[in-house]
């Protein structure tokens, strides 16, 4: 019953803020990067932020310093919306943030040095990542609302590791950030705050999974999105192009702009073969490069070899 009250708490929320952000004008402009041609409110994503204070005030004890760096990482993000930040802002509470993440994983004292700078790596890389992967209507909710159903799966049924509730309440932010979101004209975009709130919530919860069942083979839990952007960073490297500037070469980009597929058929193509990938991880006991190899090989062979038709032959 909770559950169902904190949803309807969220729906109103969300309205709340389409009225003040139609008032300050926090819209998402098209850009070089944009998939979509019409103003539309921005930072919907902000119903992440409402969920991780709910967190807060239910299990303040437990895991009142994870979800502090959920909402550093929330705050700056969304005030980024605004503003549009500075990278170098930017990235300093990102470090700040997965900084506090650290510390309730205990990774200063259980890693040596060059662990933690490559947990560093990752971590911010997939926050990074998971903001890159924004860009069209309903992708980043339904996306996250598939892996973490898998890690309640996981965390219910197979290897508790985490208060159930710490999942349940980015499950039911999703759930309320989709209602407006996916759909053919959305009603709100994510935002810095969605994206990259939900990115940390999860890659907090999935390395809490990987430390506690000692199995890094649940990275492949972000395996669509994974194999996505690096092979477009590597893309883009090899056109000569500057990476941290904007674009549309990633490889759902060119499905929603240049072949011109609904954007919710693109994100429920996305979603459902993550949702296949975390179904076969979750049932098998392979070792990880056999989870590696079934996971990420038919991806990079479908990128690699039907991007260049897609990108290059006239619709």
């Amino acid at each position: 019953m909770i559950y169902l009250v904190l949803v309807l708490a969220f729906f109103f929320i969300i309205k709340i803020y389409f009225k003040i952000a139609a008032h300050f004008n926090i819209v998402d402009k098209p850009n070089e990067r944009s998939s979509h041609t019409t103003l539309t409110i921005r930072g919907g994503g902000i119903i992440f932020v409402m969920a991780a204070l709910v967190a807060l005030i239910w299990h303040f004890n437990e895991y009142w310093l994870p979800v502090m760096g959920m909402l550093i990482i929330g705050t700056i993000s969304f005030l980024d919306d605004i503003y549009s930040l500075p990278n170098r802002i930017r990235m300093f509470f990102q470090v700040a943030a997965v900084t506090i993440m650290m510390l309730y994983l205990q990774v200063f004292t259980t890693f040596p040095a060059y662990i933690i700078i490559l947990l560093y790596i990752l971590v911010i890389g997939i926050i990074n990542a998971y903001n890159f992967m924004d860009g069209i209507n309903g992708i980043t909710g339904l996306y996250s609302l598939v892996v973490l159903a898998a890690m309640q799966y996981i965390n219910i049924y197979q290897q508790p590791y985490v208060n159930v509730d710490l999942i349940w309440l980015p499950i039911l932010g999703c759930v309320g950030f989709l209602f407006f979101n996916f759909r053919k004209k959305a009603a709100c975009f994510a935002g810095y705050v969605g994206s990259v709130t939900i990115a940390f919530w999860i890659i907090s919860l999935l390395l809490k999974l990987i430390f506690i069942s000692g199995d890094w083979k649940y990275l492949l839990f972000l395996s669509v999105y994974g194999v996505d952007t690096i092979l477009t960073i590597i893309h883009r490297l090899f056109l000569k192009q500057n990476i941290f500037k904007a674009h549309r070469l990633h490889f759902y980009q060119i499905l929603a702009n240049e072949r011109k597929t609904p954007h919710l058929v693109v994100t429920s193509i996305y979603a459902t073969v993550q949702l296949l990938i975390n179904l076969f991880v979750i049932s098998n006991t392979a070792t990880l490069p056999v989870n590696l190899l079934v996971a990420c090989l038919p991806l990079v062979l479908i990128y690699i070899f039907a991007k260049p038709k897609l990108m290059y032959n006239p619709v």
